[in-house]
């Protein structure tokens, strides 16, 4: 079972699938009186390629076997709102044969590397990242304010696949509800009750998301970003980004380049 401070342990069964957030402490036990090992400790000490084997008996062995994703840091941030801190999918589930597939192959291609493996092992990560979020939109409740909960409603996902596809678009309002086919009070009262923040500030934020991407790799201009997610100059676009990053664009673009 899996075991968290101050909630229900949760029982796991062969080829169940567990993703936790780094910010959730948690045991692996079948007994949550005994003292848990360090996991890091763990895999230093084990052979490449294996999995974690739990306890001492040989009549009915149980192997972990996990990994991790990593993030770019500058948009952790959107994280929260696309990843709950445990998701637990079960090998009944319709999107465990799929998550456990992609799993397997990257497994393969780790133990049995060949011209492009490294191109492969990060792009199967990026499938499995999407099979299992995928798999979180469609079978259970998404976290209210969050990104998935936004997807997940008709109308919140219809002005935010407006706002992705065309960020420098000069949206207003009355411009999304139009687009949403619907008055601009329903969008006005429905979007803020389901993302937490209303059409406009989204945007702006999401605006900010994207001109940190461009930003750290210092390929464009503060100008070059601005115009290309709808600011009119740069310095609109300064004081934008300061208000709601906290640093100045030049700042975070010099920062980032020194990492």
């Amino acid at each position: 079972m899996l075991v968290r401070p101050g909630r229900e342990p949760i029982d796991l069964r062969r080829d169940d699938f567990i993703l936790i957030r780094t910010i959730t402490p948690f045991a692996l036990t079948t007994d949550p009186l005994l003292e848990p090992e360090d996991s890091e400790v763990l895999a230093r000490n084990r052979p490449k390629g294996e999995g974690n084997k739990l306890g001492f008996g040989s009549d009915n062995p149980v192997t972990v076997r996990g990994g991790r994703f990593v993030f770019d840091s500058a948009n952790e941030d959107l994280l929260t709102g696309l990843i709950p801190p445990l998701l637990h999918i079960s090998a009944a589930e319709g999107v465990s044969w799929r998550v456990r597939s992609l799993l397997n192959l990257n497994e393969a291609e780790f133990s049995n590397p060949g011209p492009g493996s490294n191109f492969l092992i990060v792009r199967l990560m990026e499938m499995i990242l999407v099979e299992i979020l995928r798999g979180q939109t469609l079978h259970s409740a998404p976290q209210p304010g969050s990104l998935l909960a936004g997807l997940a409603d008709p109308l919140t996902a219809k002005a935010i696949t407006a706002m992705h596809s065309d960020v420098s678009h000069r949206w207003t309002v009355s411009s999304l509800a139009r687009h949403c086919g619907v008055s601009r009070s329903t969008l006005a009262n429905r979007f803020p009750s389901v993302m937490g923040m209303g059409p406009i500030e989204y945007l702006q934020r999401w605006r900010m998301a994207l001109a940190k991407d461009q930003l750290k790799d210092g390929i464009h201009g503060v100008g070059e970003v601005a115009l290309a997610i709808g600011f009119q100059s740069s310095s609109a676009f300064t004081t934008a980004f300061t208000r709601i990053v906290g640093c100045p664009p030049s700042r975070f673009m010099m920062e980032k380049s020194t990492l």
